[in-house]
């Protein structure tokens, strides 16, 4: 396609086009339906600009040729304008005369022949003729009305080259259709409008179904929204919607073969008697049963099989062929701390917190031993070779080695002085190695039971230990975050391998032995060469702690999960992240690759375990709107404007009324955590994992002011009233107030003995409360810096704020117990009780005579402030409830939950009177706008929404009116099916019916 390498173009090839029909198409005049004569553009050619004709039947070779290459090239903007084309001709011109052919798009490779120099250039042309070719098209008759100009476009649709073929393999055509659309030339103000038509033509006519859905796929590309759309009857064979954002969008009796729904939201999408034969979801139904943490996942030797165990105290084996479950292993009375398969494959052993070992026939699921013995929870077991003997580890400090058969202790291993973290056999199994929490690591031999070495050096806690597999060496890793290798014979030390800066997790082999994998709660996967120590990458996108991290069998590629809900796939030899899978709504325990590496496994704490398919090497790359995962969102003071902040280290400014995006505040160099407006809005403040806070010009988007001080992460800021002033908290255990004309530090705050999670001004803006991960509030004095400790409760504090008034204080905590405080006296008014989990939230009404509170229970409670008695309980939510706000009059309450909903509650009956659903990942803020009119959310979905009320106002809306969200931006994360219909559609397989039950579907 297009005369790359073999594929050329010849003079005589060009002369059937004259030069002012290929330019009129290129850049013809603007299109009628504008009907706005300043946006009209014409362009005239000079005749003697002849070369420019030889071009024009590489449109016609492109849209015919069935040869396609797929290498994939980014590309600069040209701009289309007169004197751009201008231009061009002069290249033409100078390249015949001789110039460098570097330089220019074609190349001579013969006598009156020419090819591209390269692939890019060839997808650019062949995109402007495809737009071109849709946006200069003109009904013969102008003041149509839209469906009349709807009619007379379909007679057209089946002659545009967009309808020759299917452009799903020139991802590069795909994109600069779709980047045309987002540009602000006049030119392409209809191409938008005009995808939509061809999409609509294919109702009425299956010859278009290749336009229909090249169509749909460069819209999607464009990021799109295509929600709510009546595409009934669509024929948009191949279609690729990864990523797409079709809520509501009805495609009953649609043609949706071979369609890709990767990642995509089909949240209340009629598919009723849609074709839908060979259709893509990229992941497969759950591996159903757990009702809590799942802990980890392992594979039987011979692949087929792979059990897990979970914090709801069973075993599963599941058959991985077809993903059912094949036995539930119940006998355990407390968490299960690891599980293994026997060599063979027959027998199952698991270790508890119930200090017992059990052995479980994998065929009947019967329990055959249990051993017991250890005085504490079992940390750790391993079969032998034979399977005749288990070894385990305990926190009561020792190491037991087992009789399989009898169920017999047959030794006993003491010598560590803390709880010994995990056991291994050698790999000729005759000695043992174990690592503790004292520090030290310990090799023993198995046949007499001693100590043969004791392996000192690091200065924490031993997380783990492995034997090399030539059993010549013992790599550790340990909380003092460093790898070390020791040699087995001598004990000595051979290396130290440092570079993470949090807690190692755990470490692999590469499959060669060569290489080693680690990953830590610093966020990164590091790769090291065994033979020098030298660490050849880092492996850097998670913005949580890593957890599991695992080689595929021929080390091409890395598969890690991490506490921030993510499994990310990485290349080895580049470094590279090759893909992210979203759908897990809690941390990733465990990750495993199947299925000749084309599958992975992985087991959540959410309770699922879940099948994701990584073979597809072909994905469209969405034009922008990536935002990153948020961390908070805020209206202006005239509501006109939302900031938000983002763990991508950037602030964004987004335009009420439209929501497009105006600025990009640029200068953090880690997490922005917190973001606010300036209370006459000219500024916007920001607070960061990069220890500094940041003040902007919201106008022009430039840093005015960079605030440093803080030795850790800032959590919290907030505006004095007079503009000039903020206070700041931090992980650094200080707060801190600045004076932001000069970004002088006023004051520095001290007391806490641990992280400062946020901080609030009083009404009259003479004190600031804190509260701390140390479980305790504290109350300052702004002129003198003095302190008052509110102490009392016994867990985490995770709200405190003062009264309307000023004159008490609110506090909730991880104790399940909400205290009220006298500010000037520090005593403790009301202790209230009734959460039957952590209180994350609380807040004093308008009034001050009830308050709120919300709970990991999934409850929100309301409560007389004057009896102390609880007055209403609101229920609904399905998870958390994070947070509640109050409208301005206190007749309304506004909730957000683990649920990933928000809910509005009528506070004098009690009753949820709205639900907005839509998020896909869990919603980290709220706010109200100023005028009570709009709500804005942000969520872990990597997405914005506006919500407002068809009464006018979110504040008074009632049962009656209704709630929806006015726009959305940020690409679509994970797949979402919630009341989806499916009722008699074709070709949609069993294990596709199941996934879609499974998020909520029906058919």
């Amino acid at each position: 396609m297009f005369f790359q390498g073999n594929q050329v173009a010849t003079e005589n090839d060009c002369e059937e086009y004259e030069i002012d029909n290929i330019w009129s198409q290129l850049d013809p005049t603007m299109d009628i339906e504008t009907k706005n004569e300043n946006e009209k553009t014409e362009l005239k050619m000079n005749e003697s600009d002849t070369f420019v004709s030889k071009t024009q039947t590489f449109w016609k070779k492109y849209v015919s040729s069935g040869n396609v290459t797929k290498n994939v090239s980014k590309t600069t903007k040209i701009n289309d304008t007169k004197t751009s084309v201008t231009k061009s001709l002069d290249i033409w011109e100078n390249y015949f005369n001789g110039d460098s052919i570097t330089k220019y798009v074609l190349r001579r490779v013969g006598d009156h022949k020419y090819q591209f120099v390269h692939k890019s250039c060839q997808e650019y042309y062949a995109a402007q003729k495809i737009i071109f070719d849709i946006i200069s098209w003109k009904p013969n008759v102008v003041d149509l009305n839209n469906q009349q100009f709807q009619q007379e476009f379909e007679t057209h649709v089946q002659k545009l080259f967009i309808n020759r073929k299917l452009l799903n393999e020139e991802l590069g055509i795909i994109q600069f259709i779709a980047e045309r659309i987002h540009d602000n030339s006049p030119i392409f103000v209809n191409l938008k409008s005009r995808l939509f038509r061809i999409i609509e033509s294919s109702k009425n006519n299956e010859n278009v179904s290749i336009a229909a859905a090249n169509a749909i796929t460069i819209l999607n590309s464009a990021n799109i929204d295509m929600d709510y759309q009546n595409w009934s009857n669509v024929k948009i064979p191949y279609a690729i919607l990864d990523h797409a954002f079709l809520e509501g969008t009805d495609f009953s009796n649609a043609n949706l073969d071979h369609v890709h729904f990767y990642q995509t939201c089909l949240t209340k999408v009629n598919f009723t008697n849609a074709s839908m034969n060979d259709i893509y979801f990229g992941e497969y139904a759950y591996l159903e049963g757990h009702s809590d943490i799942v802990w980890g996942i392992q594979f039987s030797p011979d692949r087929t099989k792979a059990v897990s165990y979970s914090y709801d105290k069973t075993i599963r084996i599941w058959d991985i062929a077809s993903s059912n479950q094949l036995c539930i292993l119940k006998g355990h009375s407390d968490n299960i701390c690891g599980v293994q398969f026997s060599h063979d494959g027959s027998k199952i052993v698991s270790c508890s917190r119930d200090k017992t070992i059990r052995i479980w026939d994998v065929l009947s699921g019967q329990q055959i031993q249990i051993l017991e013995g250890h005085s504490s929870a079992v940390s750790a077991v391993q079969f032998s070779l034979d399977c005749s003997k288990i070894v385990s580890s305990s926190d009561d400090k020792t190491i037991r080695i087992w009789d399989v058969s009898s169920g017999e202790q047959v030794k006993l291993l003491e010598g560590h002085s803390d709880s010994v973290n995990t056991v291994q056999f050698s790999p000729d199994y005759s000695k043992i190695v174990s690592c503790s929490k004292d520090k030290s690591i310990r090799i023993w031999d198995i046949s007499s039971g001693t100590q043969l070495q004791l392996l000192e050096g690091h200065l924490d806690d031993v997380a783990g230990v492995h034997f090399t597999s030539n059993g010549l060496n013992i790599i550790s890793y340990s909380n003092d975050k460093t790898i070390r290798i020791w040699d087995v014979a001598s004990g000595q030390k051979i290396q130290i391998l440092e570079g993470h800066t949090a807690k190692i997790n755990g470490i692999q082999f590469s499959p060669d032995d060569s290489k080693l994998l680690s990953y830590s709660n610093d966020a990164t996967i590091r790769l090291w060469d065994l033979l020098s120590g030298k660490q050849l990458q880092v492996l850097e996108g998670h913005i949580h702690w890593v957890i599991i991290a695992r080689y595929s069998s021929d080390s091409s590629k890395i598969v890690s999960g991490s506490g921030d809900n993510t499994i990310r796939l990485w290349d080895v030899s580049s470094g590279k992240q090759i893909q992210v899978l979203e759908g897990h709504s809690s941390v990733i325990t465990g990750v495993e690759f199947f299925s000749n590496e084309h599958k992975i496994l992985s087991c959540s704490a959410d309770s699922t375990i879940r099948v994701w398919d990584i073979a597809l090497e072909k994905k469209i790359q969405l034009t922008g709107g990536d935002l990153g995962i948020m961390s908070d969102v805020k209206f202006s003071p005239d509501g006109s404007k939302i900031v938000s902040c983002s763990m991508d280290k950037t602030i964004r400014l987004w335009d009420v009324q439209s929501g497009r995006q105006t600025q990009v505040f640029e200068g953090h160099s880690n997490i922005v955590y917190g973001v606010l407006f300036s209370l006459d809005g000219s500024k916007i403040i920001s607070c960061s994992g990069d220890n500094t806070i940041r003040v902007w010009d919201a106008l022009s988007g430039k840093q005015i002011q960079l605030l440093k001080g803080h030795s850790n992460a800032v959590n919290c800021i907030q505006f004095f009233s007079d503009n000039s002033r903020l206070v700041s908290c931090s992980k650094d255990k200080t707060i801190r107030i600045w004076d932001i004309s000069s970004g002088r530090q006023i004051q520095l705050l001290q007391g806490h003995s641990d992280n400062v999670n946020r901080v609030k001004i009083s009404p009259d803006e003479s004190k600031i409360v804190s509260y701390s991960n140390d479980k305790t509030i504290r109350v300052w004095d702004v002129s003198s810096g003095d302190q008052l400790l509110l102490e009392g409760h016994t867990g985490v504090v995770y709200g405190a704020s003062f009264s309307p008034d000023g004159t008490k204080i609110i506090s909730c905590s991880g104790d399940k117990t909400i205290r009220i405080w006298n500010t000037s006296s520090r005593d403790q008014i009301l202790l209230l009780k009734g959460h039957q989990h952590f209180i994350l939230d609380a807040q004093f009404f308008p009034d001050s005579t009830k308050i709120v509170s919300c709970s990991a229970d999934n409850t929100i409670r309301i409560w007389d402030i004057l009896t102390g008695k609880q007055v209403q309980i609101l229920e609904g939510h399905s998870d958390r409830v994070f947070e509640v706000q109050l409208s301005s009059d206190g007749s309304k309450i506004f909730s957000r939950s683990g649920d990933k909903t928000i809910r509005i509650w009528d506070v004098s009956s009690g009753k949820q009177i709205q639900l907005l659903e839509g998020h896909n990942g869990i919603i980290r803020s709220i706010s109200i706008s100023p005028d009570g009119s709009k709500l804005v959310s942000c969520s872990l979905d990597k997405t914005i929404r506006l919500w407002g009320s068809d009464n006018g106002k979110i504040i008074d809306v009632t049962e009656r009116n209704s709630v929806d969200y006015i726009w959305k931006v940020g690409n679509q994360r994970g797949l979402s099916m919630k009341s989806s219909i499916w009722k008699d559609t074709e070709g949609v397989t069993s294990q596709q019916k199941l996934l879609v039950k499974q998020r909520g579907g029906t058919f």
